[in-house]
């Protein structure tokens, strides 16, 4: 999928990348080493887009990934996203975990069960795993089962994921914050 633009923000856990087309926004990638790490990897995900000044929609998305990882609680349900080229059970994951309000988690298995698929438990991994849209399409909010934590792919591994959870405060259902 190529982008017609990327750009690279600061936020509370580091400098995040972001990139989108006309359509909306195409991807968000995590921190990475460095700036020259990050566009890299950009570059392998998103195509070779320049940075530039976001987009309307691209601006939108980044105010919610800051405000939200400053411990707010926005909704970025509202963020187009660019899904062009996405598998249809991933999309059907995506908008599943887009559901999941900050401070909430699921099981990969609870979503699979959702999808009306409870055996896709792995499938759902999978696809999280492979999830282009890394904030705006929580999969952060996504574990394994029994509430365990689970792999995560984007830079910073499960550090980043903990990370994330414990600025949104994580609870499963009536349990006790997971950092408890």
């Amino acid at each position: 999928m190529h982008s017609l633009g990327t750009a690279i923000f600061d936020t509370a856990i580091g400098r995040c990348g972001i990139a989108w087309s006309e359509a909306g926004v195409t991807g968000v990638y995590l921190p990475a080493a460095d700036d020259e790490a990050l566009r890299r990897h950009m570059r392998q995900r998103f195509g070779p887009a320049p940075l530039s000044s976001p987009s309307a929609e691209a601006q939108h998305a980044i105010n919610g990934i800051q405000a939200l990882l400053d411990g707010a609680a926005p909704d970025l349900q509202d963020v187009a996203l660019d899904m062009r080229g996405i598998q249809p059970f991933h999309r059907r994951v995506y908008e599943l975990a887009r559901q999941i309000r900050p401070g909430r988690t699921l099981t990969y298995g609870e979503i699979a069960a959702q999808l009306e698929d409870p055996g896709a438990a792995r499938a759902v991994g999978q696809a999280l795993g492979r999830n282009p849209f890394a904030i705006v399409v929580p999969c952060h909010r996504v574990l394994a089962a029994g509430g365990r934590h689970g792999g995560f792919t984007a830079p910073g591994g499960v550090d980043t994921k903990l990370r994330i959870l414990a600025i949104e405060g994580a609870r499963r259902g009536d349990e006790p914050d997971l950092f408890d």
